[in-house]
Protein backbone atom coordinates (compact mmCIF):
# COMPACT_ATOMS: atom_id res chain seq x y z
CA UNK A 1 0.00 0.00 0.00
CA UNK A 2 3.23 2.16 0.80
CA UNK A 3 4.27 2.07 -2.23
CA UNK A 4 0.85 2.96 -4.03
CA UNK A 5 0.58 6.02 -1.93
CA UNK A 6 4.52 6.74 -2.97
CA UNK A 7 3.14 6.51 -6.52
CA UNK A 8 0.40 8.59 -5.93
CA UNK A 9 2.26 11.54 -4.04
CA UNK A 10 5.27 11.50 -7.32
CA UNK A 11 2.42 11.83 -9.94
CA UNK A 12 0.60 14.74 -8.10
CA UNK A 13 3.90 16.29 -7.69
CA UNK A 14 4.96 15.46 -11.46
CA UNK A 15 1.07 17.22 -12.62
CA UNK A 16 1.27 20.47 -10.44
CA UNK A 17 5.43 21.04 -11.60
CA UNK A 18 3.93 20.94 -15.26
CA UNK A 19 1.36 22.95 -14.43
CA UNK A 20 3.45 25.53 -12.78
CA UNK A 21 5.83 25.13 -15.91
CA UNK A 22 2.69 25.68 -18.01
CA UNK A 23 1.72 28.42 -16.13
CA UNK A 24 5.11 30.41 -16.46
CA UNK A 25 6.93 29.13 -19.81
CA UNK A 26 3.87 29.74 -21.96
CA UNK A 27 3.34 33.06 -21.83
CA UNK A 28 7.01 33.78 -21.72
CA UNK A 29 7.60 32.59 -25.05
CA UNK A 30 4.42 33.99 -26.43
CA UNK A 31 5.23 37.57 -25.11
CA UNK A 32 8.83 37.01 -26.37
CA UNK A 33 7.52 36.13 -29.89
CA UNK A 34 5.34 39.61 -29.61
CA UNK A 35 8.35 41.46 -28.55
CA UNK A 36 10.34 40.14 -32.01
CA UNK A 37 6.38 40.77 -33.91
CA UNK A 38 6.40 44.54 -32.70
CA UNK A 39 9.80 45.33 -32.95
CA UNK A 40 9.57 44.25 -36.57
CA UNK A 41 6.39 45.88 -37.22
CA UNK A 42 7.57 48.83 -35.25
CA UNK A 43 4.49 49.27 -33.26
CA UNK A 44 4.68 50.03 -29.34
CA UNK A 45 3.85 46.79 -27.19
CA UNK A 46 0.91 46.18 -28.43
CA UNK A 47 1.34 42.40 -29.39
CA UNK A 48 3.41 41.66 -26.56
CA UNK A 49 1.22 42.43 -24.13
CA UNK A 50 -2.22 40.98 -25.63
CA UNK A 51 0.17 37.86 -26.57
CA UNK A 52 1.21 37.10 -22.87
CA UNK A 53 -2.28 38.01 -21.30
CA UNK A 54 -4.17 35.41 -24.46
CA UNK A 55 -1.98 32.79 -23.64
CA UNK A 56 -2.30 33.47 -19.43
CA UNK A 57 -5.69 33.62 -19.78
CA UNK A 58 -6.09 30.14 -21.54
CA UNK A 59 -3.48 28.35 -19.61
CA UNK A 60 -5.76 29.91 -16.07
CA UNK A 61 -8.90 28.72 -17.74
CA UNK A 62 -7.40 25.52 -18.84
CA UNK A 63 -5.65 24.35 -15.43
CA UNK A 64 -9.32 25.18 -14.26
CA UNK A 65 -11.17 23.23 -16.47
CA UNK A 66 -8.97 19.83 -15.77
CA UNK A 67 -8.85 20.71 -11.86
CA UNK A 68 -12.82 20.71 -11.88
CA UNK A 69 -12.90 17.48 -14.25
CA UNK A 70 -10.43 15.14 -11.45
CA UNK A 71 -12.43 17.15 -8.76
CA UNK A 72 -15.87 15.67 -10.31
CA UNK A 73 -14.19 12.53 -10.95
CA UNK A 74 -12.88 11.66 -7.46
CA UNK A 75 -16.07 12.98 -5.85
CA UNK A 76 -18.18 10.35 -8.15
CA UNK A 77 -15.64 7.47 -7.10
CA UNK A 78 -15.77 8.20 -3.62
CA UNK A 79 -19.94 8.54 -3.70
CA UNK A 80 -19.98 5.20 -5.33
CA UNK A 81 -17.64 3.41 -2.65
CA UNK A 82 -19.88 5.04 0.19
CA UNK A 83 -22.95 3.58 -1.89
CA UNK A 84 -21.67 0.47 -2.00
CA UNK A 85 -20.76 -0.05 1.63
CA UNK A 86 -24.69 0.71 2.13
CA UNK A 87 -26.09 2.73 5.15
CA UNK A 88 -24.34 3.88 8.29
CA UNK A 89 -27.40 3.07 10.64
CA UNK A 90 -28.31 -0.55 10.71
Amino acid sequence: MQQAEARELKQGFGDAAAAAFELAVTPAIFGVLGWLLDRSIGTSPVFTVAFVLVTAGYSVWRLARDYRINLDREVASRREAWQARGPLVP
